[in-house]
């Protein structure tokens, strides 16, 4: 069975997540951010794809199964249901199958892993595409980047 991880980059910082990808064995990173920066050290594309590259990893951007701007802004809102309506008509449309099925058949062959940035998967649309993924027989190892203090 295939695995596909999952990981969300909010509380950690590049080294953390590093970190936890060689620890999980991952040979291939699949952003699916819909837009690819970040304000936090790192984590927009050229500086994150090139420190994956040096720690051996494989970056792969796929804009097609990103939260658009609308759906970013309902996440930020709270307004869940906003969010997962803009997100599943996003995530049905024929880019986005296309693009699912692109990650889907890279997997197959490497450990991969999904990346966003929310730490809480089921708080991010990541958790939709490893579902999708699940239904098509992949099994979902969500990774945890720092641990958690009590």
């Amino acid at each position: 069975m295939s695995v596909i991880a999952t990981i969300g980059y909010e509380n950690a910082t590049l080294d953390q997540v590093i970190s936890a990808l060689k620890a999980a064995k991952v040979q291939l990173l699949v952003d699916i951010r819909d837009a690819p920066v970040s304000r936090k050290p790192g984590f927009s594309k050229k500086m994150l794809g090139a420190s994956l590259e040096e720690a051996g990893i494989r970056y792969w951007h796929v804009r097609a199964l990103g939260t658009p701007k609308v759906g970013r802004d309902a996440a930020r809102r709270g307004d869940k249901a906003a969010f997962h309506e803009i997100y599943g008509k996003q995530f049905r449309g024929e880019d986005a199958q296309l693009a699912l099925a692109e990650v889907m058949r890279a997997a197959k062959d490497t450990q991969a892993c999904l990346l966003c940035y929310e730490e809480d998967h089921a708080q991010c649309h990541r958790q939709i595409v490893a579902d999708a993924m699940a239904e098509e027989g992949f099994s979902v190892r969500h990774l945890n980047v720092a641990p958690k203090f009590l």
